[in-house]
């Protein structure tokens, strides 16, 4: 194994998650209302305001703030506020105490929303793309509590940042869960333990643990009171936002976290500087790339590279790696990324020599004469990736966009011969919502075409996928945002 950094593995000791009963507390069971919200209509929610509608999807233009677009049909909650239509809260017919939440959401470019439990612990729903370092009113904050007496600038505090931006772009759908547990109250109605958020994911990433709510957030309702149960509340009046896909529940047992390896001292390695790490990498159905490089950022946008098949095989944004798999005990050789992952496929060839665009694509190097050579580093400890196919050289350059909003992937061919593609992307849609710009995989990440010399890329079926291939010429640029 090589690590090629000026940083040092770090390692932390992540105790067991306690969560421990309270005497005389009062059961808080969910509403008989649960399972998956039917959003045929908006019967759902009291009162609902102008501003919401039901769709059957949602899109975005990365320049067009604070506009979602609209395509008709039911199975999606949508909120478009503008001057003819102000925006409102939403809030449930339902009131829950103790629940588990599971939903989809999209945010429109430099939107603003968020989820409140019982109506008044939120947690932040914003655009944060452009985020380093998340604040506790960034996306998947715990929103600050609120004293107007305080001096200026001290007014919000008790706020709660994720521990990581594991955001998407705008106009991408992202995926919460949310474990929420009521505040308690003795039989003569005082309060006697706080509200917890037990857990909350986003993107598949663990951004709060067992966190104790000392009070309702700013803007909840009932003016600072806390109950036993209350509504489930989207925010309306701050932007547009789309949800789909919510489920709530009654809690089926006590959550104990999401954090793996609980009982070992985990050994993360984190990318203050360029770094790179060669391990093995479990991606997409559990395929193993047995010849991983794992390139990671200061910026915390990483990637993952197949030198077995000239791949980026998966994206993140987060912190880089979790080492312990491969170097506790005798370990078996794997690392796993610490952010929100974005898997490109299945492992495939980049390049294939095809003899019209509809052949099947290359799935093994039988005539290709493929033959990884590694890669050399440039001055800022950067990989360029070299590989020999069909009897010509190959470099491929992997760099991460200003903003951390992707990376950018030059490949350049000494000789190309007669037919050679590339496959770009491969998901089950992959539309196209503007000249030269890609969204893959159901609105899961954008793929913008750079520079092709002049050539268009094809969308073809490929089975029950969909694949993005264009010829390649001496160089193809391209960039995945997400």
């Amino acid at each position: 194994m090589l690590l090629r950094s000026k940083n040092h593995a770090s390692r932390s000791l992540m105790g067991f998650l306690c969560l421990y009963g309270i005497g005389m507390a009062v059961a808080h069971p969910v509403s008989a209302q649960s399972g998956k919200l039917p959003l045929q209509d908006l019967s759902a929610f009291r009162e609902p305001g102008q501003s919401w509608s039901i769709t059957s999807d949602a899109s975005a233009k990365l320049d067009n703030p604070h506009v979602l677009d609209a395509v008709a049909g039911t199975g999606v909650l949508f909120n478009m506020p503008d001057k003819k239509h102000p925006g409102k809260d939403l809030f449930s017919t339902e009131e829950y105490g103790d629940v588990d939440i599971e939903l989809d959401y999209m945010m429109a470019p430099g939107s603003n929303s968020g989820i409140y439990l019982q109506g008044r612990y939120e947690i932040q729903l914003l655009d944060s793309w452009n985020t380093k370092v998340p604040k506790p009113g960034d996306n998947g904050g715990i929103y600050e509590r609120w004293d107007d007496s305080r001096p200026d600038g001290q007014q919000g505090y008790d706020g709660h940042a994720a521990r990581v931006n594991a955001s998407r772009a705008p106009g991408l759908w992202q995926h919460m869960k949310i474990s929420f547990q009521a505040p308690r109250f003795d039989a003569a109605g005082k309060k006697i333990a706080n509200a917890r958020m037990l857990l909350v994911e986003l993107n598949g990433v663990t951004i709060h643990e067992n966190v104790e709510l000392m009070g309702p957030t700013r803007g909840s309702i009932g003016g600072g009171d806390e109950k036993a149960t209350g509504p489930l509340r989207l925010q309306g009046d701050h932007g547009a936002v789309a949800f789909r896909n919510i489920t709530i529940n009654k809690p089926s047992a006590a959550h104990t976290g999401n954090e793996r390896d609980r009982t070992v001292d985990p050994i993360l390695i984190d990318a203050p500087v360029n770094t790179v790490l060669r391990s093995f990498m479990d991606v997409k159905n559990n395929k193993r790339v047995v010849h991983a490089v794992s390139v990671g950022s200061p910026e915390k946008v990483h990637y993952t590279y197949d030198l077995d098949k000239g791949m980026v095989a998966q994206v993140w944004r987060g912190e880089f790696l979790d080492a312990t798999p491969m170097w506790h005990d005798r370990g078996n050789g794997c690392s796993r990324p610490r952010g929100a992952v974005q898997l490109l496929g299945e492992p495939f060839f980049t390049l294939s020599k095809l003899s019209s665009p509809q052949a099947a694509w290359m799935t093994d190097t039988t005539g290709s004469g493929y033959r990884p050579k590694g890669y050399v580093l440039d001055e800022n400890d950067l990989p360029t990736f070299r590989y020999q196919v069909y009897g010509t050289s190959v470099s491929d350059v992997v760099r991460v966009l200003p903003e951390g909003h992707g990376v950018r992937r030059e490949l350049t061919v000494a000789a190309p011969v007669e037919g050679l593609y590339a496959k770009l992307a491969e998901g089950t849609t992959i539309e196209t919502p503007s000249k030269d710009l890609y969204i893959i995989d159901g609105k899961s990440y954008y793929l913008q075409v750079d520079d092709a010399g002049g050539e268009k890329p094809v969308i073809r079926e490929a089975g029950a996928t969909k694949e993005l291939i264009i010829p390649v010429h001496s160089k193809l640029s391209y960039s995945i945002l997400f």
